[in-house]
């Protein structure tokens, strides 16, 4: 057995007996915050030219953040550079705040101040290292001298700041990370954040940010949102702060730890699109926003065309989404279970005929048609896939609605093709079963023409007289006539001119495809054969009384053919 388990030390909860975010529901989005082009744009193989980067502010704006992390201007000319081209370029809308990253050291603050000139809108981002782990390894540092690298960064930009704002009117504000928060204890992150506060001067009309981050994730959400909880409890001036989160994914629980945290008391929620982020990725904001919108929450974010959103995504970024990614992956709208299929489709009749206010379709969370995906199929067809599922796609694609007992009959044709092809088989192919087994199924018997005559008998009720030709076995041509209180049962009738006695009308069901000049009919006809057999024949035509016939003798040649 391998013990390498034994080399990692366990994370060390704190005693909350009192927890209370566990009652709490989301009923507000947060404040979104974007760091695709910072945190995201780092973690990529190929980060992201100029141009890719205003296409992508671009987008963030249209999807509605208000708050945008473009960089980190005092790293490098290009991160510099991007920053000074949304200013001086009018890219920024008046509603949008940028914000920059720079670490507490002085020669970054001064160059992040001279980046940020001209702009309306910031948000001042500063950070250092304060967990246990960075202090005993990277600093070789006690908290005390943490404490004051973050004190001094605060100073500096409190003043340069206050020049700022007197001398441009910049809406300036101050956001401040003890990263690695997790590693953090309690104690020492509430220290450091409040002598932040105290040297920025922060009050209920002039917040301060203060981030914490998940640098690196490394315990359960729920310890996490303990975390969160006793940290707005016990943090002075309690009303001066915007308690933000920025959560990471190395466990895979980020949607979790995020909505964990903003149950616990959390305003504001950086994260990107898709999670992209270094190592695992950051906390996703698709699955975040769309989780509250699943929950009647307005996310405040627009993902109405999650397609054209991942594609762009896909294009600058270089990186797949995954095919099960919640809301946005290839598969996620889809089912190829037999019974999930049965399901699905018995909820979009069940929502046809209730008429209700809310979605309630099993296996569907969310509405594609939300996201806009409503063409896109829901259903998918392999040797899996069960009854409901054809008639869905049948539906869904073409318009067909199969009556819900002719179901097994085209589902069994549908399963026998898939087992023979061995794969997924395509809605235009369902569509081919559907017209060699019923509407194009060529037999024994050719319906050449006929006409109906109705019959008024001034001494009985009325009656429909049906005479026609049929072609027998490719050789003659029979004439045949028929008497019947309708349709259908004239032309039974008459049928049995041909030595088919027997055959008995069970059901039928009619419904238009199409609209307009271009409607045709659609007959469902049911027969019972002299055999006890049942079977069901599809009709088309625009004279919906022609289809009925045509789906008798459809019903009728498949018996013989012994379909």
């Amino acid at each position: 057995m391998n013990s390498s388990y034994q080399k990692y030390r366990s994370f060390q909860p704190i005693a909350k007996p009192n927890r209370r975010w566990p009652d709490r529901r989301i009923e507000r989005a947060p404040i979104w915050c974007s760091v695709d082009l910072r945190d995201g744009n780092q973690a990529l193989i190929n980060p992201m030219n100029l141009q890719e980067k205003l296409e992508m502010f671009r987008l963030l704006c249209e999807i509605g953040v208000k708050e945008i992390e473009v960089g980190f201007p005092s790293a490098s000319e290009t991160e510099y550079e991007i920053l000074r081209t949304l200013i001086e370029g009018g890219y920024i809308p008046d509603d949008v705040t940028v914000q920059v990253l720079v670490q507490a050291r002085e020669h970054l603050i001064r160059r992040t101040f001279e980046a940020i000139e001209g702009a309306k809108n910031v948000i001042f981002h500063f950070y250092n290292s304060t967990s246990a782990l960075q202090r005993r390894v990277v600093f070789r540092s006690d908290m005390e001298g943490i404490v004051e690298i973050a004190a001094q960064g605060a100073r500096l930009i409190k003043q340069l700041g206050d020049a700022a704002r007197a001398r441009t009117g910049v809406n300036l504000r101050y956001e401040y990370s003890p990263e690695s928060y997790m590693g953090t204890e309690p104690e020492n992150a509430l220290w450091v954040c409040r002598r932040v506060m105290e040297e920025l001067g922060a009050s209920a009309e002039d917040k301060v940010i203060l981030n914490l981050p998940s640098t690196v994730e490394n315990c359960l959400p729920s310890q996490f949102a303990d975390l969160i909880e006793d940290f707005c409890d016990r943090l002075p001036n309690r009303a001066a702060a915007i308690i933000s989160l920025h959560p990471h994914n190395d466990r895979g629980t980020a949607t979790a730890t995020a909505e964990l945290g903003l149950l616990a008391g959390a305003d504001r929620l950086e994260g990107t699109l898709f999670g992209n982020g270094e190592r695992t990725g950051n906390c996703d904001m698709v699955n975040v926003a769309m989780n509250m919108f699943t929950q009647g929450v307005d996310p405040r974010l627009d993902f109405s065309d999650i397609g054209r959103v991942r594609a762009f995504y896909e294009r600058v970024t270089k990186l797949p989404v995954h095919a099960r990614h919640p809301y946005a992956g290839d598969l996620v709208f889809t089912a190829f279970s037999g019974s999930h299929q049965d399901a699905i489709n018995k909820g979009h009749l069940w929502m046809r005929e209730q008429k209700g206010d809310y979605w309630e379709i099993p296996y569907l969370p969310l509405d594609p048609a939300d996201v806009g995906r409503q063409y896109e199929p829901v259903v998918r067809i392999n040797s899996q896939s069960g009854k409901g599922g054809a008639a869905f796609v049948m539906e869904q694609g073409f318009g067909y609605r199969l009556p819900k007992a002719m179901h097994p009959e085209f589902g069994a044709a549908v399963k026998a093709y898939c087992d023979a092809a061995g794969r997924e088989i395509t809605p235009d192919e369902v569509l081919g079963i559907f017209k060699r087994e019923y509407s194009e199924y060529q037999g024994k018997l050719t319906l050449l023409s006929h006409r109906f005559v109705e019959i008024e008998d001034p001494n009985e009720e009325s009656y429909v007289h049906f005479e026609g030709k049929v072609l027998r076995d490719g050789g003659a041509v029979v004439p045949i006539a028929g008497d019947g209180n309708g349709p259908i049962n004239a032309a039974c009738n008459a049928l049995n001119q041909l030595g088919l006695e027997g055959y008995r009308f069970v059901d039928y069901f009619e419904h238009a495809v199409g609209a307009g000049a271009d409607a045709t009919g659609v007959a469902y006809i049911q027969v019972q054969a002299p055999s006890g057999k049942m079977r069901f024949g599809v009709g088309q035509s625009p004279n919906i009384n022609t289809a009925a016939v045509l789906g008798v003798l459809c019903a009728v040649n498949r018996d013989l053919g012994g379909e």
